[in-house]
């Protein structure tokens, strides 16, 4: 799976837990970007995205996503890895 069917497959996610139909997320997209995404839909966000590539994050993971980007390269290192 490359970084481009993740970002994708992730873009669904949040269109969903962020009940927007019409978000576009990309690589550089953040929280500030998103009136949605307060703590208890990053939260939700997480164990979804945890849920649908069957990984988890660890802790200091989730603390250094800066942006989505930051969370495709470390869905795509786990599950290359796998």
């Amino acid at each position: 799976m490359n970084h481009i069917e993740i970002l994708n497959q992730i873009n669904t996610i949040f269109r969903r837990v962020f009940e927007n139909d019409s978000l576009h997320i990309q690589m550089e997209t953040s929280a500030d970007d998103v009136d949605e995404w307060d703590s208890l839909n990053h939260t939700v966000m997480i164990v979804e995205v945890e849920k649908h590539f069957n990984i988890k994050f660890k802790l200091k993971e989730v603390l250094s996503f800066q942006n989505v980007g930051d969370m495709v390269n470390i869905i795509h290192s786990k599950v290359t890895s796998a």
